[in-house]
């Protein structure tokens, strides 16, 4: 691919900085964002989101017709490297702008898309995923909820685990079995559910980070309208591979990474008895992460060309995921007693910071889909190798 900037694509990037710039999120320091308990956390992240969305910065790359601004592939990759260079915090609603949105443009009616995706993008209604189950994480075609039709509704029974933010979450887009005799495959549909419906509970699940991002997800005769099912029945299997293909944007996998190595960077040029041994490995982290970094454009080049997706993807989340691990427990084995110190500072030695990230980095290898789940992709399609 052509690695220079359009000059439309030079002049989105300079107004994107410009106003970050002049906007940064109200009460943000990102010296001192993860001494925050979550629920504050999560209510800055709200406000930035609602920020965001008042300028047009929220699901640029969503169709004009539905609130984007109908930017390119090449956009929406600046916008994400505009955010991770300002080290501004995720918003709130990333499983509504991420997933459920997009799902929604690309496989929901138009009455769905009129009544959902407005509150998706202002950050009114918070959405989450109920996907995974106690038996069926990376197997999802293995799940075992139920939903019986009942006259105007489906009837849902059932446990979700490892749902991101069900506390906070308005709808839930739900996998559940509409056809046990089907294969397990094909008797799965996709719905849209309240989560103030009646007969749900919600139990969050605390973290070793402290965290409760988490949640198990009960449902007990929840009855679902008609109208909110997804896709048609026993349509699910598609949607779901729709919302999996959203959930693995590849710029989004490469940012953690790129803001431990920046982090990183700060300790090293800040500690006074580092030798080459320690710069060389930095180095190497560095190279690492811009190996990954331009595979992910192979990636872009491909949907810019409008070419099917190849193994990049799965290239990008293995290669990131585990590159971020490395990083921050060398990052964490540098700095010794210093990472268990919790200070405000902005040289990257803040101890809160790298204890957060030592003890989250092993969500990246398993959300998405796990390491080995990627590497059996990369054995099966792209080296040949068989099953097993």
């Amino acid at each position: 691919m052509d690695f220079d900037y359009s000059p439309q694509e030079d002049a989105f990037r300079h107004e994107l900085r410009a106003w970050l710039a002049a906007h940064p999120p109200k009460g943000y320091d990102p010296a001192t964002f993860l001494h925050l308990d979550q629920d504050a956390r999560f209510a800055l992240q709200l406000d930035w989101q609602r920020q965001l969305h008042r300028a047009g910065w929220v699901g640029i790359h969503w169709p004009k017709a539905y609130g984007g601004r109908g930017a390119t592939a090449m956009e929406q990759t600046i916008y994400q490297q505009e955010m991770v260079r300002a080290r501004m915090p995720e918003i709130a609603n990333f499983m509504g702008t991420r997933i459920a949105g997009p799902t929604l443009i690309h496989w929901g009616t138009e009455a769905q898309k009129q009544r959902y995706i407005p509150t998706i993008l202002n950050g009114e209604e918070i959405w989450c995923q109920g996907y995974s189950e106690p038996g069926a994480g990376s197997d999802i075609a293995s799940l075992q909820t139920r939903a019986v039709e009942e006259g105007d509704d489906f009837v849902i029974n059932g446990q979700k685990v490892w749902t991101s933010f069900a506390q906070y979450a308005r709808f839930c887009l739900l996998l559940a079995r509409t056809d046990p005799a089907a294969p397990k495959h094909k008797g799965i549909s996709c719905f849209i559910v309240d989560m103030r419906s009646p007969g749900i509970t919600v139990r969050p699940l605390r973290q070793i980070n402290g965290d409760a991002e988490f949640n198990e997800v009960f449902f007990d005769n929840v009855r679902v309208p008609k109208e909110n099912l997804i896709g048609g029945k026993n349509q699910g299997w598609p949607v779901m591979l729709t919302t999996l293909m959203f959930e693995r944007v590849t710029f989004d996998v490469l940012s953690p990474v790129e803001s431990v190595i920046t982090q990183l960077i700060k300790v090293v040029k800040q500690e006074e008895a580092i030798d080459a041994s320690v710069r060389q490995k930095v180095a190497r982290f560095h190279i690492d992460c811009q190996a990954i970094k331009y595979t992910s454009l192979r990636q872009l080049t491909r949907q810019l060309r409008g070419e099917p997706p190849g193994p990049e993807s799965s290239m990008v989340k293995l290669a990131a995921s585990e590159l971020n691990q490395r990083v921050v427990l060398f990052a964490t084995a540098l700095l010794g007693s210093a990472a268990q110190v919790v200070s405000e500072s902005e040289d990257g030695t803040d101890g809160s910071y790298w204890m957060h990230c030592a003890l989250s980095t092993h969500l990246y290898t398993i959300a998405g889909g796990t390491s080995e789940i990627q590497r059996g992709i990369l054995g099966e399609r792209v080296l040949g190798l068989p099953k097993g």
